[in-house]
Parts: C-alpha cells; sequence; structure tokens
C-alpha cells in the first residue's frame, strides 16, 4: 500500500451529536440576524459563514459540506436584506471547497484555522461581489479595508469559537 494510501486511511470524520448541527446552525443565524440591529460593528461579524466552514472542515464530505452551506445560506438569505439565493450560492461553494479541503489540511491546529477562516471569508465575498455585479447589476468591491479587518476578526472569533464546537463531537 502506498503512502498516499495509508495517509487517507488515517484522516478522521467527525461525527456530532443528534441535532448538533441544526442547534449550532439556528443559533448563528438568530444571533447574526438580532446582533445587526445593535451597531454597524456587527456589520464585520458572519457566524454563518464560520459554522458552515467549521463543520464542513470537520465532516470532510463534499455532498454534506455543498448541502449545509447551501442550507445555511438560504436561511441567511431569509433573514438578510438581500434576495434569496445570494447567501446560498456563496455558501455553497465555500461548503463545498471547505470540506474538499478539510481532509487534506491539518484543520485541528489554530495558526491553519485562522488561515483557513481568512482565505474562506475573502472567498466568500468574493462570490457575494461577483454575484451582485453580475447577477444583480450592483455596484460591489472586491477589496477595501473593512472586508480586511472583517475576515481578520472573524478568524480570531473562529480560533475561539472552533474548540467550544469541537466538544459537540462524539467520542470516537
Amino acid at each position: 500500500m502506498s503512502s498516499r494510501a495509508q495517509a487517507e486511511q488515517h484522516i478522521e470524520v467527525h461525527k456530532f451529536y443528534a441535532g448538533a448541527v441544526v442547534a449550532v446552525a439556528f443559533l448563528a443565524l438568530v444571533l447574526q440576524a438580532f446582533l445587526n440591529k445593535y451597531g454597524s460593528w456587527a456589520g464585520l461579524l458572519e457566524l454563518p459563514l464560520l459554522v458552515t466552514i467549521y463543520f464542513a472542515l470537520s465532516r470532510r464530505n463534499p455532498a454534506t459540506g455543498l448541502l449545509l452551506g447551501g442550507t445555511i445560506g438560504i436561511l441567511q438569505d431569509a433573514v438578510s436584506h438581500l434576495p434569496i439565493g445570494i447567501y446560498g450560492i456563496a455558501k455553497t461553494l465555500v461548503g463545498y471547497v471547505a470540506s474538499s479541503l478539510g481532509g487534506r489540511v491539518d484543520t485541528e491546529h489554530p495558526i491553519s484555522r485562522f488561515i483557513m477562516v481568512v482565505i474562506f471569508y475573502h472567498f466568500h465575498e468574493a462570490v457575494l461581489a461577483l454575484l451582485n455585479r453580475v447577477l444583480l447589476a450592483r455596484p460591489a468591491t472586491y477589496f477595501s479595508w473593512k472586508l480586511l479587518i472583517a475576515s481578520a476578526v472573524n478568524a480570531g472569533i473562529a480560533v475561539v469559537l472552533f474548540p467550544v464546537l469541537d466538544h459537540l463531537r462524539k467520542p470516537s
């Protein structure tokens, strides 16, 4: 057996307690909806994206990541000011890519988690900007200082949030 085949056999796919994914996603959506009413600082947070990234990286199954991202995105569309489908498309792509990468990258180390969240946040925002320009014919910026600050804030929150979510895993 080749060393690559041996390495792929040792990739751990995490299982979670029943209802944990649904409860965490629901809580993230509710918090996101209510936090936006308490100031512009809350616009920096993207809790549904963090939940999508965490569970997609943990499950390491592209189909599951795709469905999870799409579901969370559509539900976020329902409580946001954007047309239905915009967050759905962006989070579907993030969920798919994150779950595809989850088996190839060390997702347990805080530095790798920080870097991955920064990258996925920028990817998510680039998809949103592209969709706004192409589908909605709205002006959208691809890069700004606010985007850079928001990605760092979300990555910092992820470094704290992801170990808390690790406690929802079933023991292997």
